[in-house]
């Protein structure tokens, strides 16, 4: 029992997890966390490996190599928006026999949001056009807007718009296709949003943000902050930051 003891510990010893978030992370939507496990110890393998996070089912390593590291993926769920920590991670193993479950908990400060939860919206927004699920939107050539495609330098183009890293690489030169931002903007109203709860009306709000953000400009409007409509994906994530962080120190 001594020995058996000692061989479980020391199988253990000198692991370290790691858990990486995804770019993106929607309340009570399930995501994937790459989870990484490094084994710093210079000789000997660690055997049955098991580790489990907060709000996530456990998983099974048979066998960590010395020295190296292996890396799985999670499924996780997380109910509330705002800033989350990976928090606990339990690391525990049955080796060398299966009569004592051993385990070491780590506590991960590791920090990432989590955007509000997405409602799908049929809300109006602000604006000459009414927000309407369905509504088509053709983008047409143009100078600003996001960058849609690569096309053949034909001379008529102006010269900031060349490529010139994708230029350098053949014989031709290349040109950047922008989409155009002809739609009318969209501004969405927190105050104005549909549901009995403050937390509805943020997630409707989302769902609008995500649904338009690639399509059109999209601003936003808070009780003391105002968002001017811009579009684009960066830019959708950074009015979903201020849903997620709102009214974060009142919670």
């Amino acid at each position: 029992m001594c020995v058996t003891g000692l061989a479980g510990m020391y199988n253990l010893q000198k692991l370290s997890p790691e858990v990486i978030p995804p770019s993106e992370i929607y309340a009570g939507t399930p995501v994937l966390l790459r989870l990484r496990l490094h084994n710093a110890k210079r000789l000997l393998p660690s055997f049955l490996i098991s580790v489990r996070c907060e709000g996530s089912k456990g998983i099974t390593f048979p066998v960590i190599p010395s020295s190296k590291t292996v890396e799985c993926v999670i499924r996780a769920v997380f109910d509330a928006r705002g800033r989350t920590k990976v928090g606990k991670v339990m690391v525990s193993s049955v080796f060398p026999v299966n009569f004592f479950n051993r385990y070491l908990s780590y506590d991960l400060d590791t920090e990432f949001l989590v955007f509000p939860q997405l409602i799908r919206c049929g809300a109006r927004g602000e604006g000459s056009e009414p927000v309407r699920s369905g509504s088509a939107f053709r983008q047409s050539r143009g100078l600003d807007g996001e960058i849609e495609g690569i096309a053949d330098y034909s001379g008529r183009e102006p010269l900031r718009m060349i490529h010139w890293k994708l230029s350098a690489r053949g014989d031709e030169l290349l040109v950047k296709e922008f989409g155009r931002q002809a739609a009318s903007p969209v501004v969405i109203s927190l105050a104005d949003m549909p549901g009995q709860t403050l937390e509805e009306r943020i997630s409707h709000a989302a769902w609008l943000i995500k649904h338009w953000c690639s399509m059109r400009p999209v601003g936003l409007r808070l009780e003391t902050d105002i968002f001017p409509a811009e579009a684009g994906h960066h830019y959708g994530l950074r009015l979903l930051t201020a849903l997620a962080l709102y009214g974060e120190q009142s919670r």
